[in-house]
């Protein structure tokens, strides 16, 4: 009788740990939706009682009223003389504005360093029917408890929301190791923020607050830092998040439609068209012969006898989709959607307040006609992301340098992968970032990994006889900031100062093997590694 009680007691332990499992309390289309790590556990009306720490959102609402009142403040240098620094820059560096924002420089946001008024403060946010706790400046600290209904009030009205979303898509950008973009896209648009357990202070609670895409407000609050509830809630946010259409579908594309096709005529019905603005069903006779029905909702025009595209970029990347492959896989529509938007900004020239790119086999082909929900849902759920590193390409069926293969791609996503690792696999050196801030996360060293290519096909022979040897097919060699040398094995990138020296040679054999030898025990074995690291290059 005493094995089955056992049995009995170790099956409850666990189920006891979730029950008392703190939850994340998501406040989110005027409801407060309780999630486990897996699921959501409970939906009500969000209760105007419910209150949190301010914590470091105090920091969004000065960012506002910058940009709002059209402020010129300086940029915050690091002296090395405060340890929040580390939120900010290293000793000798400067911050600007926007990063400040994303990493959560409270010295730069700090009242008192831009000249902002207690009086202008509060004329400020009562014009805008702000509550109390925003209206006195003192009292902007992070402690701060405030009502979660009143914030996300607050946030659907503030000022320069337009640009602090655009800004926040790098919060997401960075986290868990971008893993939450992985996870959530280009849904979600926040500034973290963290502050002291409520019951116990050694510990911490945490979440963000800002928008979604479409700026709907959003805030989420557990327990842990910030960083914990997006690495350890990135899943269950991706099935709760709705994929909406952007607010700012983002600057106007301007498409030459048919850039190769001569067009003869255009009718509407029996009537020929001559020029200007079209709306509904219309016939496209080519020089060729050829004939085409499209559709116009207003975006089309025939002007001097060529048919111009004047689209939402987002609208363009649902179009060049919806042409070029199609909405499914999934996955494998994301990764190609980034890869669409990448190519507009790489290729497209400026044309006025427009983005000019012809409509063409030799840039992207675009659909004649809106664009299907399907290829809608995949471009609004990447939107905003492209990749920052390296030149962009793309085949229906040709893999190549910098280049991704749909069919590839496709077989990718039936196989389980994600987009961002089919992205990684096609763009090794670039790395996932935002439309108006494109920046790598790995600056390339060409010579260092051509070097690296030459000596491996010497040492291809002696390698192949150790036990645990993978030859790897696609990695990038990245130029280390800081630090010593490493490999980030999930990226496939290894990174070193260069190839000049022959420390900078042993390093970069040395990291290779590591990656080289990832699924072996051999792997983790640092003596083994720079033995032969060292005999491959010496010896």
């Amino acid at each position: 009788m005493t094995r089955p009680l056992v049995w009995w007691l170790l099956c409850l332990i666990p189920a006891l740990a979730t029950a008392q499992e703190e939850p994340l309390r998501l406040g989110f289309k005027g409801e407060l939706i309780s999630l486990s790590q897996t699921q959501v556990i409970s939906r009500e009306p969000l209760p105007a009682d419910v209150q949190a720490p301010l914590g470091s959102l105090w920091k969004l609402f000065v960012y506002g009223w910058l940009v709002d009142t059209g402020a010129r403040e300086p940029a915050y240098e690091c002296r090395g003389q405060s340890k929040e620094e580390v939120y900010c820059c290293a000793a000798g560096g400067k911050i600007e504005r926007d990063q400040a924002l994303v990493k959560s420089c409270g010295l730069y946001f700090e009242p008192a360093r831009l000249g902002i008024s207690e009086a202008g403060w509060r004329d400020y946010w009562q014009a805008r029917q702000a509550p109390e706790w925003l209206l006195n400046l003192p009292s902007l600290q992070p402690s701060t408890r405030v009502s979660v209904a009143e914030l996300l009030k607050v946030l659907a009205v503030m000022p320069a929301q337009d640009q602090a979303r655009r800004v926040l898509l790098d919060v997401v950008l960075s986290a868990a190791d971008g893993n939450v973009v992985g996870e959530l896209g280009g849904r979600l648009r926040v500034k973290t923020w963290s502050w002291l357990g409520d019951q116990d202070p050694a510990s911490r609670q945490g979440g963000f607050a800002g928008w979604t895409a479409d700026g709907t407000p959003i805030w989420a609050g557990g327990r842990g830092t910030s960083q914990m509830v997006l690495r350890h809630y990135g899943g269950v946010l991706a099935s709760v998040l709705p994929v909406e259409w952007p607010l700012d579908a983002g600057r106007c594309v301007e498409v030459g439609l048919f850039s190769r096709y001569p067009i003869e005529r255009v009718l509407a019905g029996d009537r020929v068209v001559s020029s200007g603005p079209l709306l509904g069903d219309y016939r496209v006779e080519f020089a060729n012969g050829n004939q085409l029905d499209i559709h116009s909702d207003g975006e089309l025009f025939l002007l001097k006898g060529k048919l111009v595209a004047r689209l939402d970029r987002e609208e363009y990347v649902a179009r060049v989709l919806q042409r070029e492959a199609k909405p499914e896989p999934i996955e494998a529509a994301k990764a190609l959607a980034v890869a669409i938007r990448t190519y507009l900004l790489q290729n497209a020239t400026r044309h006025g307040d427009c983005l000019s790119i012809d409509d063409s086999s030799n840039r992207q082909r675009v659909a004649p006609r809106p664009a299907t929900a399907e290829s809608r849902h995949i471009a609004a759920w990447t939107s905003d992301l492209v990749l920052a590193g390296s030149t962009v390409t793309y085949h229906s069926d040709q893999p190549g340098p910098d280049k991704l293969s749909w069919q590839h791609a496709i077989e990718q996503a039936n196989a389980g992968q994600r987009y961002d690792a089919i992205l990684l696999h096609a763009y090794p050196r670039a790395s996932l970032s935002r439309w108006d801030n494109p920046v790598a996360s790995c600056e390339a060293l060409p010579a260092a990994q051509d070097w690296l290519l030459k000596q491996r096909r010497g040492w291809r022979a002696q390698l192949e006889s150790e036990v645990g040897y993978n030859d790897v097919s696609t990695f990038a060699v990245c130029r280390l900031a800081f630090g010593r040398p490493y490999v980030d094995r999930e990226r496939q990138r290894i990174y070193v100062r260069g190839v000049l020296s022959l420390q900078d040679r042993l390093d970069l054999t040395h990291e290779y093997l590591h990656l080289a030898f990832e699924a072996h025990p051999n792997g983790q074995d640092e003596t083994y590694i720079e033995g032969l690291a060292r005999h491959l290059l010496l010896e």
